[in-house]
């Protein structure tokens, strides 16, 4: 492989780049290690996509760049890029990845509905003082 894949990833307020080219299969996340990116729940989320690539990651490095949202939103955003990236690396993990989980190539476009104007939250009503 010569040329580095570049793929994008979005859930709520997180955005991650991915950049995937050739090496020794190590993945950084703001050039941290996955190992101590995160709690041990979101690790095993992000690392989904690399255990169903199998033996791929073995000649590969992985660097993500994510910001915004929280670590929820951001360990979601690392884990659409990484999985992007490889099927964009090789098409066959298309269908491994579709049948696993569809969230893993398609983005979550659910958000935080807003507030409406003069209440406390985005569904709750004003309470009324009579009756």
């Amino acid at each position: 492989m010569k040329k580095t894949i570049q793929s994008k990833g979005k859930r709520k307020r997180s955005v991650a780049r991915a950049t995937l080219s050739s090496g020794k299969g190590r993945v950084m996340i703001n050039n941290i290690s996955l190992e101590n990116f995160s709690t041990h729940i979101l690790m095993l989320r992000i690392t989904e996509p690399l255990v169903l690539a199998g033996d791929i990651m073995k000649k590969i490095d992985i660097n993500v760049k994510v910001s915004g949202g929280g670590v929820n939103g951001q360990a979601d955003a690392v884990r659409l890029a990484m999985a992007r990236a490889l099927v964009e690396h090789d098409k066959k993990l298309k269908k491994t990845f579709d049948d696993y989980d569809r969230l893993l190539l398609v983005a979550d476009v659910r958000r935080k509905e807003v507030c409406k104007p003069n209440d406390s939250k985005a569904r709750a009503k004003r309470q009324k003082s009579y009756r």
